[in-house]
């Protein structure tokens, strides 16, 4: 196909593990494919790390490597300066921990401005701690085909409002909030910020020190192709560090874990946020990837994402809307993340026939399939034939 021909990054689509018998890979904005050198990389650990070093190797440096790898997701995806960022635990445990350190740092506030739209954990964690708390949700109605903007935060926050949680990427439509805006607005009137970064991380432009950003989680297992279940990341920004407490105080947070003590002694910096035992063989992939994204460098990846993305548009638009499918995704490629929405009603009946041909997009209820382009692992050739493929089964073909 020309427009892969001409693509830059194709030669790296040969750097993931192939799937027998799927043509048209679209959901990598839920589980990122794996890079062929991770598969010698986990069998040389489990050989050489972990069977060659025993219990030596934590003093051999596992135990930094949280921090280690948290500074590299923030150099290379978030724009973070060092000794902010922690990998570890999941990202609803992650996502926790920042909001009910964000609320006690500011305990005379009661409100918690939310997008009604957001990913069930963002929302449920939300209504359990303000259930718990006594707090009020005020919950933000955005658009199918949009998500939160800052004018409509604006209209929201007050001298109540404790935080802010919002996705930077809508896991739905995919729509992009104005971040450094919002946080701006909301650091006016008082709030902190929490920002779910998991749709954004490896694939858009991230730049947490310049949005004078609060805190921040998001997973590894999308465009950081972690892998499933892959440990999450936390971002807390220097200035706030010191004066957060975690809710989760664990053993390797302290100030020194092997001393055992009595009372529980935060560690300084990002440390503290540490819970329990580090994913060391969880964080593998990660770095692999880490790797690949410096190669292609991120504004190369960002530029990919919008080209596919755009090009999913437009078939859909050729292919699709005479069917009745609509797109619910941002037009504006400076709104959308990297991957489209495409509604009909047929659609979750659709799924399993797909599959069978080979093509593996993901649906969202009600009636929403996503197309989930990750940039170095897909290509044009692949958005053409799925949904070629989207279109037979809808005319029945």
């Amino acid at each position: 196909m020309q427009i892969d021909d001409a693509d830059p990054l194709a030669p790296l689509l040969g750097r993931f593990v192939p799937a027998p018998g799927v043509v048209a890979y679209l959901d990598g904005n839920s589980l990122g494919r794996p890079i062929v050198g991770t598969a010698d990389r986990l069998a040389a650990f489990v050989r050489d790390g972990w069977g060659g070093r025993l219990i030596r190797g934590w003093n051999e440096g596992w135990l930094a490597e949280p921090g280690r790898l948290g500074d590299r997701i923030g150099r290379v995806a978030l724009g973070a300066a060092p000794g902010q960022t922690l990998v570890g635990d999941s990202t609803t445990v992650l996502l926790y921990k920042a909001i009910r350190a964000a609320l006690a740092a500011r305990p005379d506030r009661t409100e918690i401005v939310l997008d009604a739209a957001d990913f069930p954990t963002d929302r449920y964690l939300l209504a359990g701690v303000a259930e718990e708390l006594g707090h009020r949700l005020v919950a933000l109605d955005p658009p199918v085909d949009g998500g939160v903007t800052a004018e409509m935060v604006a209209a929201a926050v007050g001298p109540r409002t404790a935080l802010v949680l919002l996705s930077h990427v809508a896991f739905r439509s995919g729509h992009m909030a104005d971040a450094a805006e919002i946080t701006r607005i909301a650091h006016a009137a008082g709030a902190l910020v929490v920002w779910d970064l998991s749709h954004s991380t490896g694939v858009v432009p991230v730049e947490l020190d310049a949005w004078d950003a609060d805190l921040a989680a998001g997973c590894t297992y999308k465009y950081l192709n972690g892998g499933p279940g892959a440990p999450a990341f936390l971002y807390v920004a220097t200035r706030l560090q010191d004066a957060l407490r975690q809710p989760i105080q664990g053993w390797l947070g302290t100030e020194d874990p092997f001393r055992m003590g009595e009372r529980y002694e935060p560690a300084a910096g990002i440390r503290r946020f540490t819970s329990g035992t580090p994913p060391v063989i969880g964080m593998l992939p990660i770095d692999d990837m880490l790797t690949l994204i410096e190669e292609a460098g991120l504004p190369a990846v960002r530029a990919k994402s919008v080209a596919l993305t755009g090009f999913a548009i437009e078939v859909a638009d050729a292919l699709l809307a005479p069917q009745g499918v609509r797109i619910e995704s941002p037009r504006d490629a400076a709104r959308r993340g990297s991957h489209v929405t495409l509604a009909h009603p047929r659609f979750g009946a659709l799924l399993e026939r797909l599959w069978r041909r080979g093509v593996v997009p993901d649906f969202r209820e009600p009636d929403g399939l996503r197309i989930g382009l990750s940039p170095l692992s897909t290509s044009f050739q692949e958005v053409l034939t799925g949904l070629t493929a989207v279109r037979k089964e809808l005319v029945g073909g």
